[in-house]
């Protein structure tokens, strides 16, 4: 038998007999090493502890320690136990296909009945079950013929499809066993159910998915789980997802009543009073940095012919995701194609390139909150944050590549204060080079590469590279926020692009007299108003800063006899520049105060006769539970300077 050196990662090497297994592998270096190894490394590759290792190769033994590797067996492993204990409980089951996906899994069943939400705590027991019989999990592989006759034999249909689909290239078909329940699986797993933490997962809901994807297809059942290393993990990630679902826009947006959606315009927004004053304050915040920012505002066109589309390379590249509208014009046999603008940048060429642009017209800083619409698959739409209809605070500076540098840092100090001012501290810049399929040579590449990451020193911060995920044509920097619960959300970017100026023949004259090509910089703060306000939203749970709020203050009456001094006070906020309104319904304080505090006002002023006497207000504030007597004069003034946006302080 033929020998083969194993490498290991502290640079040591063993020769053993090919067909060794890590298991094999891992009983040679310690006894009790083979009592905790999980899988192995294998020439980069995950590999399962039976799997024998034929040529020379890098060796890593992977214990429960190692929690990628750990998680990736222990989520992979409930997939098969859930499917095993669904087929257990309810034998008819047909089973499919049972992926790792983010935090855990899932499993696509056909079964007759639906499942329940008695069903899956059902399921939860048998896993427990299973895991606490420590069956042992074993693999073999088989041939094409015997793995479609076994699952033939076994009527799962879904098995024998999935088996003919596997490229006939030599890649084994490998079979999974855990106990006497088996399926078709490419591994690597644990060597058996017990190690898998009983008191870590927890299943999580049923959703309808059809299988392979294709709505042509049958109507499947899929569960999804959650699963980590230990019981501890796992609560403080359901403790996350309840903290994640008080902040969910879509709940809060009805309580606040800021707008509805509906099928009649799907991936649109009704927006409500309470939701366009957010917008409406946001986007004048926006124009006023802008404007300081020597930005000079334009509108261009919602409908724009497919000519110019062509002409930009979106028809080729980007026509599924447009909305087209044919005209019939003035009744001509053919009718005009046009679509509705997906994106606003080949509009602003066409401003540039309204009359001739000279080199000290540079850099031209051309800002649009330019509505587009793009279609989106309707599984993709989620409230307001993916949506088919949306604004964006879209600009695109044309400059010379000598001032790419100093524009980036600019736009980076920008971007910063006004993430400042919405109370966005923590967010880091990745900055994302060139990509193997590309334009331009590579002098190019290096000095817009180069000039990008000199940008972020020179505006002090720090940038992760992501190495090949620029586009074809030039390199971006991408802005990515990490909300009040720890998610990420990326909004604003700036992206090079010498590509389009030169499809749409964009030139200006140079200090030499000639035309030259000027250099177009994509640049977005917030990405979208919609989705931006969904994550101010939830990274807020509502409560709004007070000048970003819709209502900030209500004032209500206790008596009916103090409604003319809840008016007066109104009239006066309002005159302040303080959204105010009144209360004097006929309702108990403690009725008005709690239902003010689930729509999120932020300021609540309770007046009875003791106020009207005083001329006083009792001052609540949202989410603290004292309230204090406020002169009159002294809280309009307090509320007055707050209400005012952080620009204009």
């Amino acid at each position: 038998m033929s020998q083969i050196s194993l490498t290991f990662p502290d640079g040591n090497t063993r020769d053993y007999a090919a067909g060794i297994t890590p298991a094999d592998v891992a009983a040679d270096i310690s006894t009790s090493l083979a009592k905790k190894a999980i899988s192995a490394t294998v020439n980069g590759a995950h590999w399962d502890l039976q799997w024998p290792i034929d040529a020379d190769a890098s060796v890593a033994i992977h214990t429960m320690k190692d929690a990628p590797q750990a998680l990736e067996l222990i989520r992979h492993d409930l997939a098969h136990i859930m499917a095993r204990a669904v087929q257990e409980i309810w034998p008819a089951t047909k089973v499919t296909i049972g992926p790792v996906i983010e935090n855990g899994w899932y499993y696509d069943f056909d079964r007759e009945e639906p499942f329940t939400p008695e069903d899956l705590g059902e399921i939860e027991a048998k896993m427990k079950e299973i895991i606490n019989a420590r069956d042992a999990v074993r693999t073999e592989v088989w041939s094409r013929a015997d793995a479609i006759a076994h699952y033939e034999a076994t009527g799962e249909n879904y098995k024998v499809e999935l088996v003919n689909a596997i490229p006939d290239d030599g890649q084994p078909i490998r079979m999974y066993w855990h106990g006497d329940w088996q399926d078709l699986c490419r591994g690597p797993h644990l060597q058996h159910t017990g190690q898998v933490p009983a008191d870590a997962f927890k299943l999580m809901k049923v959703a309808g998915a059809y299988w392979r994807g294709d709505s042509k297809n049958p109507m499947l059942q899929r569960i999804y789980g959650v699963a980590f290393q230990n019981r501890d993990e796992l609560k403080k990630y359901l403790t996350f997802l309840e903290e994640a679902e008080k902040r969910d826009h879509r709940r809060l947006g009805r309580e606040m009543d800021l707008f509805h959606m509906q099928e009649e315009a799907p991936g649109q927004i009704f927006w409500h009073p309470n939701g366009w004053r957010i917008y409406t304050v946001l986007q004048d915040y926006m124009r006023r940095q802008q404007d300081r920012g020597g930005y000079v505002e334009v509108n261009t066109p919602q409908v724009v012919s497919r000519k110019l589309w062509e002409a930009s390379g979106h028809w080729e590249n980007y026509q599924e995701n447009m909305f087209i509208v044919e005209v019939d014009e003035d009744h001509a046999r053919e009718k005009t194609v046009n679509a509705l603008k997906p994106m606003n940048c080949p509009c602003h060429v066409q401003v540039f390139n309204s009359g001739l642009k000279s080199y000290r017209d540079l850099p031209l800083r051309m800002a649009e909150f330019g509505s587009c619409n793009r279609y989106e698959p309707s599984g993709a739409l989620h409230g307001i944050m993916r949506v088919r209809g949306f604004t964006q605070d879209d600009a695109h500076i044309f400059c010379m590549e000598s001032q790419i540098e100093s524009e980036t840092a600019k736009f980076i100090e920008f971007l910063a204060a006004i993430y400042s001012d919405l109370g966005f501290n923590d967010w880091t810049i990745k900055l994302s080079t060139r990509p193997e399929k590309r334009i331009g040579s590579d002098e190019s590449w290096d000095r817009v590469e180069a000039a990008l990451g000199n940008a972020c020193k020179a505006a002090g911060y720090e940038f992760e590279v992501q190495e090949g995920e620029g586009a074809f044509y030039g390199p971006k920097l991408e802005f990515t926020l990490t909300d009040a619960i720890g998610r990420e959300w990326q909004c604003g970017t700036l992206q090079v692009d010498p590509n389009l100026p030169e499809r749409l023949d964009a030139v200006y004259i140079g200090e030499d007299g000639a035309k030259h090509r000027p250099v177009m910089l994509h640049r977005a703060v917030l990405g979208s108003f919609e989705r931006f306000i969904g994550i101010l939203i939830e990274e807020h749970a509502g409560r709004l800063p007070f000048w970003l709020a819709p209502r900030q203050v209500v004032v209500a009456s206790i008596v009916s006899d103090a409604d003319g001094y809840v008016h007066d006070v109104v009239r006066r906020l309002r005159a302040a520049g303080v959204r105010a309104e009144a209360d004097t319904r006929n309702e108990k304080i403690n009725y008005k105060v709690r239902e003010h505090s689930v729509g999120k006002v932020p300021v609540i002023l309770a007046v009875g006769m003791k106020e009207v006497d005083e001329r006083t207000v009792t001052l609540r504030r949202l989410g603290e539970k004292d309230t204090k007597v406020v002169g009159l004069d002294e809280v309009i003034g307090q509320l007055s300077t707050e209400a005012t946006a952080p620009d204009l302080l």
